[in-house]
């Protein structure tokens, strides 16, 4: 119903900053809330920052003033700002999109794409 294509990630130095780009196509108008997501190797995945179709936006508390979260509904697209970036940030982010059709709800993920922040 929904597909997910990444885009925006890379190596960055300590400081430095990128922009995440999330492209949704499919069953658009079913979304309710859209997310970002990080894992690094040997850690559980977490939440980084998530926004409803109405436009409330929450940010973790570990990314919170470097980080921000905006969506463009004329091109589908998300998209994660990134500033500031620290050694810890390094992980592999992951879009998510959750729909609500009738009375079910269903997650889809993109494919994730790789952010290393090293000098």
């Amino acid at each position: 119903q929904v597909q997910l294509v990444e885009s925006g990630g890379g190596l960055v130095q300590p400081g430095g900053s990128l922009r995440l780009s999330c492209a949704a196509s499919g069953s658009i108008f079913s979304i309710q809330r859209m997310a970002w997501y990080r894992q690094a190797p040997g850690k559980m995945r977490e939440l980084v920052a998530d926004i409803t179709s109405g436009g409330s936006t929450g940010v973790s508390d570990s990314v919170k003033g470097r980080f921000t979260i905006s969506r463009d509904n004329a091109k589908n697209t998300l998209y994660l700002q990134m500033n500031s970036l620290k050694p810890e940030d390094t992980a592999v982010y992951y879009c998510s999109a959750l729909t609500l059709v009738r009375a079910t709800a269903k997650d889809y993920w993109g494919q994730g794409t790789q952010v290393t922040v090293s000098s």
